[in-house]
């Protein structure tokens, strides 16, 4: 007999008060943007400087518009285009769920060069802070996943595995944990001691190398265990989308990494 843990009965939905209704995925993006905020605050204000307490707090609205337009427009295009050509306007609600890393990747770092070069900070030392403060958010959206009952993963049997209400009889590995350990409180850790050091402060897209080097790394080992999304399957080789994604995003890390290191230490007070 294979051993497998029930699914916990968790609503998806933590408060509904009439028409109005507060999902746990609703409350993961608020809470990680918040107590991002918090953080990107507090390593601002180490040397060398980043910004401004008022740079920072502007800068959340920048990156909350990165997150959520580049995150859908990335589903629309990466993970169902063919649908959402011959029903455009339904690429617009966004309550009906479906958003993309990477999507929201390309976003916040687009959000993130404009917000620098309009206000005359320096873009990679913005990338850095902001780069220590996503693991927060990739933590509490993987468990957001998980109590979603969506995006899990192959079937096992291992012990830890988990019957999902809409997976079917069979038990399948909590891919969504998995991720939240690797992308998140792994990756969040890595970097904090990371951080710590001015040493590497000092060294501009350093700690933004390190963070794109290390989720694709997390990515790509946790994409071996995730259920590929129905509609998509797996891709030539075996390879799954987020697998194949993950990859410009590796190669952009390591190249931030060597060309931090190639280039002499900026120290700025």
């Amino acid at each position: 007999m294979v051993l497998a843990i029930p699914f916990p009965t968790i609503d998806p939905v933590l408060v509904e008060i009439g028409p109005l209704a507060i999902r746990w995925y609703a409350l993961a993006y608020i809470t990680g943007l918040l107590l991002g905020w918090r953080y990107v605050r507090h390593l601002s204000a180490l040397p060398p400087r980043t910004m401004t307490r008022e740079n920072v707090d502007d800068l959340l609205v920048w990156i909350t518009l990165g997150v959520i337009l580049g995150g859908r427009i990335g589903y629309v295009l990466f993970y169902r285009p063919g649908y959402y050509l011959f029903n455009p306007l339904e690429a617009l609600a966004v309550w009906q769920g479906g958003m993309s890393f990477h999507g929201g990747l390309i976003g916040v770092l687009l959000a993130g060069w404009l917000f620098s070069r309009r206000n005359g900070l320096h873009p990679l030392r913005v990338g850095d802070v902001v780069a220590c403060a996503t693991p927060i958010g990739l933590f509490f959206g993987r468990l957001a996943n998980f109590i979603n009952s969506e995006l899990w993963g192959r079937v096992t049997d291992v012990p830890w595995g988990v019957v999902f209400p809409n997976g079917g009889p069979l038990p399948r590995h909590p891919s969504q944990i998995y991720e939240a350990l690797l992308e998140g409180l792994l990756l969040f850790v890595i970097l904090f001691l990371l951080s710590r050091k001015r040493s590497l402060r000092e060294r501009p897209g350093l700690l933004g190398g390190i963070f794109l080097a290390g989720y694709a790394i997390g990515r790509i080992i946790a994409e071996m265990f995730r259920q590929p999304d129905a509609h998509i399957g797996f891709l030539a080789g075996g390879v799954t989308m987020g697998q194949l994604l993950s990859l410009p995003v590796l190669a952009v890390g390591l190249f931030l990494i060597m060309r931090a290191y190639r280039r002499p230490v900026v120290p700025v007070d």
